[in-house]
Formats: C-alpha cells, structure tokens, sequence
C-alpha cells in the first residue's frame, strides 16, 4: 500500500532512502529548537545593545568623534553608531601623559574605523547558536583587544610605549573603580566587560616583536574556508536531490 503524498512529496521515498529513528528526530528537533530560541534571544538583546550604543552616542555633547568627560574615574570606550564616539574621562586624561593620550585615541579609532562591534556581534552570535564555540568568541574578544593594540603600536612607532599605556590604564581603572553605565555593546581599551585577566597577555605581546602573517598560514585558512564552503555546498545539492526525488516518485 502506498502512503498518501505529502505537499507533493513521497513520505515512502523520503522513508526509504533518507531513515531516521524517532529518538534521533526528536533529540534533532529538540537541539534545533533550543539553537533557534537562543539565537533569537541574543540577535534582539545585541540589537537593543546596538540601537542603546548609538541613542547615546547621538545624545553626547558636542559634534566631535571624541567626547571629554568630567568624570573624575578613569574610563575610556568607544560608542559604536553610524559614524560612532569616542568617550574619554577626565580621569583617563589624568593618569596618562601626552604620549598616552595619543595611544588611546588610536586604539579606539582601531574599534571605529575595523568596525569591530560587527565582529564581535557575528561571534556571539554564532556561540549562542552553537555553545561549543564559545571560546572562539570569547577568542574574538581578545583578538579585537590585541588588533587595536597593534594599530596602536603602529601609530605611534613604540611597541614598549602601548604595552605601558594598556597597564596604567588598567591599573588607574581598578584603582577609581570605574563601572560602565553605558551600552553594552561599547568596546573599551580594556576589553569588553573588564577583562583584567587578558591585559597581561596583550602586555606581553607588545613587548615582543611585531607578529607576521606567514604564508603558510594564510594558506591553511584559504584551504580551510573553502573545504567549509564546499562541504555545505555539497550538502546543500545533496538535499535538491533528494526532495527532487521524493517530489518526483
């Protein structure tokens, strides 16, 4: 006896040639649907954190990129907006000299001129889908740190020079006990959510040498992006054929 089609669709072609025990479907179906509702909260909570950074962001005084504070807590972020801000504290100002001031800016136009926020947005986004892979997001983090670290460093020509800046702005932030008020989706020079633990790491790679991209490695990712992008292709024609069998039996 043959089974009534569904939609168009054959469900004894789709039993024969494509079987799945119920226990398996329903623990697919029951991670599937956790992946979509977790994905759905995060993309509304990191759009609430975007549309928050850029209200604020308008509502700063003034039509400069870069906003003084007189908040005597030492405190620097960037705002990310169309085109963005950056807040600095009177505070931030105190603690470093000149030269410092000039390395923050930098490090926070990094922040604004890579859009880093979009980075951080996607990563997050794909950890809340996938939980396995939040480490690389919380990786992403401190990549980002380290990017506009670099920038930093090329800025001014003084690798030494950055590495001390990021450490007597993190100490100056412990000691006056800076806490954020603002968006969360805002990136400081300390990182997102005040990583103390990641500033030793990105003060010790700036008293090494400059980091290269050899081409060895670059290659390896080429090769590893395009085995993805031909796996999901291949599987992707894979399910055509498949439903256009079931469609056509």
């Amino acid at each position: 006896m043959t089974t009534p089609r569904v939609k168009g669709y054959s469900p004894d072609v789709i039993a024969h040639d494509d079987p799945a025990a119920w226990p398996a479907a329903l623990a697919v179906a029951v991670l599937l649907t956790f992946a979509v509702t977790a994905t759905a909260r995060h993309t509304m909570q990191r759009a609430g954190a975007l549309w928050s950074a850029a209200l604020d962001a308008v509502c700063l005084p003034g039509p400069s990129a870069v906003v003084i504070t007189q908040d005597h807590r030492a405190d620097a972020y960037t705002m990310p907006s169309l085109p963005g801000r950056i807040v600095i504290s009177h505070g931030m100002l105190e603690t470093l000299d000149p030269r410092g001031h000039h390395i923050l800016l930098a490090h926070e136009q990094a922040h604004l001129r890579h859009h880093h926020y979009l980075f951080i947005s996607l990563t997050h986004l794909a950890a809340a889908a996938n939980p396995f892979l939040r480490p690389l997001a919380h990786a992403v983090d401190f990549t980002l740190e380290r990017w506009a670290d670099e920038h930093a460093a090329r800025h001014v020509g003084d690798r030494r020079a950055v590495a001390e800046t990021v450490a007597k702005a993190a100490v100056a932030t412990k000691e006056t006990r800076s806490h954020r008020r603002h968006a969360t989706a805002a990136l400081g020079v300390l990182g997102r959510g005040r990583t103390s633990e990641a500033v030793p790491r990105r003060v010790a790679a700036l008293l090494k040498p400059a980091p290269h991209n050899p081409p060895a490695q670059l290659a390896i990712a080429a090769v590893l992006l395009a085995a993805t992008s031909l796996c999901a292709l291949e599987a992707a024609h894979d399910l055509h054929e498949f439903l256009e069998l079931a469609h056509t039996r």
